[in-house]
């Protein structure tokens, strides 16, 4: 099997992306934060010590989307045109799914940097309720959808 981080000498390496065409590439990712429902009634009340739970948390995402390149080794700095956060409340948990969806025009996909948004977005959540609940679960954290590129188009079903 041929790995593409690692060279012929066994070394890790970041891909050549060079040659590859410009295409229009988007991905979507999701994850879920579980909260106490002390936590919960907290972020729906804007009550909670350090602030605006939730609008903090779509800030934290877009940012960690931007800063993927600097988490994750082997990832290119990108030059995404748009990442757009959705947050819905899930009373039944209770918890939050988080939402991203990156975008670009350029040689390689956003997947990360979707998966990296939502990491991050629900870390932010954890973050702001950790004095109120440390027994918060994330996940599961995942790829919704991609699209452009080589590999094709990914939906998950």
């Amino acid at each position: 099997m041929n790995l593409t981080h690692i060279d012929e000498n066994d070394r890790p390496k970041m891909v050549d992306v060079s040659e590859k065409i410009d295409t229009t590439r988007v991905a979507t990712a999701s994850g879920i934060i579980r909260v106490t429902q002390e936590a919960y009634n907290a972020v729906i009340t804007n009550s909670a010590k350090k602030g605006p739970v939730l609008q903090t948390a779509v800030i934290a995402a877009i940012q960690g989307a931007k800063k993927t390149s600097d988490l994750i080794p082997m990832c290119h700095p990108l030059m995404l045109t748009s990442v757009k956060i959705d947050l819905q409340e899930l009373p039944e948990l209770p918890g939050f799914k988080l939402y991203a969806t990156a975008k670009l025009v350029g040689k390689t996909g956003v997947e990360m940097e979707a998966l990296t948004a939502v990491s991050i977005g629900l870390l932010t959540i954890y973050d702001m309720l950790k004095a109120i609940d440390k027994g918060m679960v994330i996940g599961p954290i995942q790829l919704e959808e991609k699209s452009g590129g080589k590999s094709g188009d990914f939906r998950r079903v």
